[in-house]
């Protein structure tokens, strides 16, 4: 996530959007043989326009009645995934792939060497991500754990620490060669993988991944930024924290974003424009 300290959407109660139908290419519905995508690769292709829920903390609420949820891959097991996929919904595998995080279960399974200066989250410090020859086995592991859970893709995190102080001298190819390498472990694994943030880089990386999640585009007026991903035929879900929905909501439409409204904890609270922004927000 970014830091609220670096830049700056989903809590309290939930919301309900609308069921979305299985139209050809959405969520719920089976690969089109006709479709080139469905055909190139054996992995989920999300759509742009997509309604979606994003949450990373508290109670799980299934009943957010959208086509895609993302939620923490450490925090719900399979039988949680299983569930929501019974609801009609893709999952996706939210994963920290460029910091190191102490309350994770593989914490002790990084070594010293790989951990740099804090990212602004308590618990959490970027990753010396030239180091592939540590850091693969390790995300290998962590993304196997995802589609052993039958998630459908991966969100993976922290991925623009060049652009950060991180404690090492990153640079852009270090990062473009990082990313790289995570979408090609997603994709052996069946799964489809999503661009988080790093906006600089979206010209040269779109290629290799199946979606994209923004934080505060708007707030930042960076949105524009993204549009290869939809023109590319890609999702993008994107999120707000500090702007009220109708702030941005109708811009997103027109960008073909699936975007929400959410707070910084993210957890089941959100607001949507796939519907009325201008309903009451929730205390």
């Amino acid at each position: 996530m970014v830091s609220p300290l670096l830049s700056g959407c989903t809590s309290g109660g939930s919301g309900k959007a609308p069921t979305v139908s299985a139209a050809p290419g959405s969520p719920t519905a089976p690969a089109d043989p006709a479709d080139p995508a469905d055909q190139a690769a054996g992995w989920w292709h999300p759509r742009p326009g997509l309604d979606w829920q994003w949450q990373l903390s508290g109670r799980l609420d299934p009943a957010v009645d959208v086509p895609v949820h993302d939620i923490d891959g450490f925090d719900h097991d399979a039988a949680a995934v299983a569930g929501l996929h019974d609801r009609g919904s893709k999952v996706i595998c939210y994963l920290s792939t460029g910091a190191h995080e102490d309350f994770r279960p593989d914490a002790e399974a990084f070594p010293a060497a790989l951990l740099g200066k804090g990212n602004g989250w308590e618990g959490e410090r970027w990753l010396d991500i030239r180091r592939t020859d540590l850091l693969e086995p390790l995300m290998e592991t962590r993304i196997a754990m995802c589609a052993e859970k039958g998630f459908d893709a991966v969100e993976p995190d922290n991925m623009d620490g060049y652009r950060n102080d991180t404690g090492f001298p990153l640079t852009a190819a270090d990062q473009l060669a990082y990313n790289r390498l995570i979408a090609r472990i997603a994709h052996r694994h069946g799964l489809a993988v999503g661009l988080k943030n790093d906006l600089d880089q979206i010209p040269a990386l779109e290629p290799d991944f199946d979606f994209a999640v923004n934080e505060q585009c708007a707030q930042y007026e960076e949105c524009e930024e993204l549009v290869p991903f939809v023109e590319a035929d890609k999702a993008v879900f994107h999120v707000e924290y500090e702007l009220p929905a109708a702030a941005f909501c109708a811009r997103s439409r027109a960008l073909g974003l699936s975007s929400l409204e959410k707070k910084y904890e993210l957890g089941a609270w959100r607001r949507s424009c796939a519907t009325d922004p201008g309903e009451p927000a929730a205390p």
